[in-house]
């Protein structure tokens, strides 16, 4: 029954994703989470709290806008004080000049007490560069800014 909850909890934060909020999905986590996403660009790098995690999904929803997730998989292991979640999903989305963007990974979430702890997302980090690139080369700055990181 618990890994069945969790796995709800898991598809509904994706979805959060999808529909922007954030908030919510932030009040999930410790205030001391730890969140890497692989690549040398805007959305990569390593956060260590709540508030870089906050301003980065931030930039995620400026720079996806249109960005929709798709859960394919989730796995449950562990007990209710060290839960892993593997999560295997697909993205897309459309940049500003109409082009898709496609993309998909696995993250691998850790939670304690109901607490998302630490999230380790592992994405074709150059597929996010290319969109990246192509959103700087239509004049979005942010697209090239320097990575959050705390």
């Amino acid at each position: 029954m618990y890994h069945a909850i969790v796995k709800r909890i898991a598809r509904r934060n994706f979805l959060r994703v999808s529909n922007k909020e954030f908030d919510a999905l932030l009040g999930d986590c410790a205030p001391d989470i730890h969140h890497r996403f692989g690549g040398s660009h805007a959305l990569g790098g390593e956060r260590h709290d709540r508030e870089a995690l906050r301003q980065w999904f931030g930039r995620l929803g400026r720079l996806g806008r249109h960005l929709t997730l798709s859960v394919q998989d989730v796995w449950v292991k562990g007990l209710p004080h060290d839960t892993t979640i593997i999560i295997r999903w697909s993205a897309t989305d459309v940049l500003p000049d109409g082009s898709p963007y496609r993309n998909r990974g696995v993250h691998i979430v850790r939670m304690r007490w109901g607490k998302v702890v630490d999230i380790d997302a592992h994405e074709d980090s150059q597929a996010v560069a290319e969109g990246l690139d192509r959103q700087a080369a239509l004049g979005v700055t942010e697209a090239k800014a320097p990575q959050i990181v705390s």
